[in-house]
This record gives structure tokens, sequence and C-alpha cells, in this order.
């Protein structure tokens, strides 16, 4: 059963740090963690100031100085050396071009899409939407396929699909003041996956991040995964 007063703390505005919460949905495990774009200082992570791969949330903590992640997760599928496979922008400096055809794997199920993060407002557009509004994103980061395009599920998820992984992904308000990072704790289909940004969080466009590689660092929980070096990683810092 949907936990209805958590779902009114999601959409509420905070001024304290990003709060992760654990809920169900139709039998399956989520965790989901809520960020009022405009308050939280959210952020994309690749390398750090010598140009290393940071590759996981401790390393990122060990940059921070007297900050620290109040949340993070991997955010983006990336090649063996860790380099996004995508586009992927940081601090404004563009690290990979948007890749906009059809490719192999997951990435390359179009549509696939790209989540834009500015100081006051995260949006997830549909790859060619992207393309054409050329959108200025202070940070930015490519992934595929689309979960939910403007309200509606990717037109391949199949309800009775029997690819089955932790998933990872990220769900923006229609206003871009919300965004809502999701894995889940059982192992699900893009199917279920996809319904739960659209039915239950109510996102209009959602991305997929990954999965079977999805890690969370939730510190309210008692949370940090550990076990793959990551690429990209998307947090906040407080």
């Amino acid at each position: 059963m949907i936990r209805w007063a958590v779902l009114a703390l999601f959409w509420a505005s905070s001024a304290v740090a990003v709060t992760c919460e654990d809920m169900t949905s139709a039998g399956n495990r989520y965790t989901v963690c809520t960020v009022d774009v405009a308050v939280e200082d959210l952020r994309l992570f690749l390398r750090d100031g010598d140009g290393h791969i940071l590759g996981n949330f401790r390393n990122i903590d060990d940059t921070l100085g007297d900050t620290r992640l109040a949340f993070a997760m991997n955010a983006g599928m990336y090649h063996e050396d860790r380099a996004p496979v995508g586009h992927f922008v940081q601090d404004g400096v563009q690290a990979m071009r948007i890749v906009p055809n059809a490719g192999p794997g997951n990435f390359g199920l179009l549509p696939n899409g790209v989540l834009c993060i500015n100081d006051a407002d995260a949006r997830v557009y549909e790859t060619l939407q992207f393309v054409e509004d050329a959108p200025v994103c202070r940070d930015a980061t490519q992934s595929g396929p689309m979960l939910v395009i403007d309200g509606a599920l990717h037109p391949r998820f199949l309800p009775d699909g029997t690819s089955k992984y932790i998933r990872n992904g990220v769900g923006t308000s229609d206003d871009g003041s919300t965004a809502m990072f999701v894995i889940s704790n059982d192992v699900v289909n893009f199917h279920a996956f996809g319904v739960f940004f659209r039915d239950v969080l109510r996102t209009p466009n959602a991305l997929y991040f990954d999965g079977k590689v999805s890690r969370l660092h939730a510190p309210n929980l008692g949370r940090s995964d550990v076990g793959f070096w990551l690429g990209p990683i998307v947090g906040v810092v407080e």
C-alpha cells in the first residue's frame, strides 16, 4: 500500500537536506530520494581536480572538505574506462557530446533522454527534444531508455518482460522544481519501474540510469552501497 503521508512529504518544499524514504508499490520495494532543486545543491560528478575518475561515493566525500554528500547515486551509463557513453556536462564543461542515434544496449533503446540540471531547476528531456530545444545546462547526463515520456510509458516496455534487475533512475516534476531519484530494492522489469514513476510518483518525464550496477548513498538511511567502480554520479552536497 502506498504511504500517502510520505508522498505528501515528497512534494512539499523543504529547507532541510534531502531525505530518502523506502516505499512499496505493487509488491516491489523502492527507495525514493526527493530533491527540491532550488534549495538543495544538486550536482553531477565524474572526475576530481586532477582529472582522475572519482568512481565511488567515498572519493566524492573526500573532495568536499567541510561539506558532505547528503545523497548520491550512479547517473548514466559508462564505458570500461568510466567515461560516459552519452552527453555529459559538469559545471559547464562538456565531457561528451549528445548521442542522438539508436545503438546497442539499453542506452540505444530509443527514445532515450537527458537530465539537465541548473541552479533552480532540473528537467528530464527526451534526447531529440533536447537537441531541438538546446537548453543551457550547468550539468547534464544522457542515459536510456526514457521510462516516461510526457506521461506515457516507453513504447517498448512489456508488462510481462522477463529482464529483471535492481534498477535506478530519475523523474522530474513538470515545472522542474523537484527531482525524484529512485532505486528498486527488488529486481524489477522496465515496465514495473516505469509504472512506478508514472502512476505513483506522477513524474511526467523519467529517465533510466542503469541496472545491476545501481548504487545508492543515503546517509539518513544508514546506507552507502559499494561494489562497482562507477562513472557519472549525481548527488546533493550539504
